[in-house]
């Protein structure tokens, strides 16, 4: 069964955009956390839609926050139950990214997927999924799920910007590597940033550098 997601929206409103950014949060926090983003972005990206959906279930190991799959690490789940999350939580995804692309009038080549920690993954998971490419995925501070499937169930390719603390405390710096290495090997056109002594979060120059890659995905001046 679908779940429908809640969301906060910023940025052009219902029917000027003509484009989309979806921000995905991490593990115990809500989509209000990185909807702030559109404030710096928005004077760049004129006419853009901002939208930011709380993922589908309440967290475990945080009373308040949501989750969009079971974290073995933190509450106890097991990997299965954990793999399961997640494939639900992207069937929730692709029928949110569906609705919000027919009430905006737009195809899915003027969305673009940004997340952070467990919604990066949810993006590098989702995305290359779907039946229709998107215009890119920014994955900050995430990681791949499981690489050798990704080559046999990839359906579509988008560019991938993956973006990485090299302090990072939560999700190990080697994962962009790894990720990197996984994408680049099933055919995906990849970049990388790596944000000097920043641990698990979002640097000025990450952000920098994926308004710069979403400005040029989308054909902005």
């Amino acid at each position: 069964m679908i779940r429908k997601l809640h969301y906060g929206r910023a940025g052009a409103p219902i029917g000027q955009a003509k484009q989309v950014v979806v921000f995905l949060h991490g593990y115990g926090a809500d989509g209000a956390d990185l909807l702030s983003l559109s404030d710096p972005l928005a004077p760049h990206m004129p006419a853009t839609a901002f939208y930011a959906p709380d993922a589908p279930e309440p967290c475990k190991a945080t009373p308040f926050g949501r989750q969009w799959f079971a974290n073995p690490r933190f509450d106890g789940s097991t990997e299965a139950q954990s793999r399961a999350g997640m494939g639900a939580a992207a069937a929730d995804l692709n029928a949110f990214i569906d609705h919000i692309l027919t009430d905006e009038g737009l195809p899915a080549d003027r969305l673009i997927l940004l997340g952070f920690s467990q919604g990066a993954m949810m993006s590098l998971h989702a995305a290359p999924r779907r039946d229709a490419p998107l215009a890119g995925v920014v994955a900050i501070s995430g990681k791949l799920i499981d690489p050798i499937a990704l080559k046999a169930e990839a359906k579509v390719k988008p560019e991938v910007l993956l973006i990485h603390g090299d302090r990072d405390d939560v999700v190990p710096f080697g994962e962009m590597h790894l990720a990197g290495q996984a994408l680049q090997d099933a055919g995906f056109a990849i970049y990388a940033h790596v944000m000097q002594g920043t641990g698990h979060g979002i640097a000025p120059d990450g952000l920098q550098v994926a308004l710069v890659f979403m400005k040029q995905r989308l054909d902005l001046a």
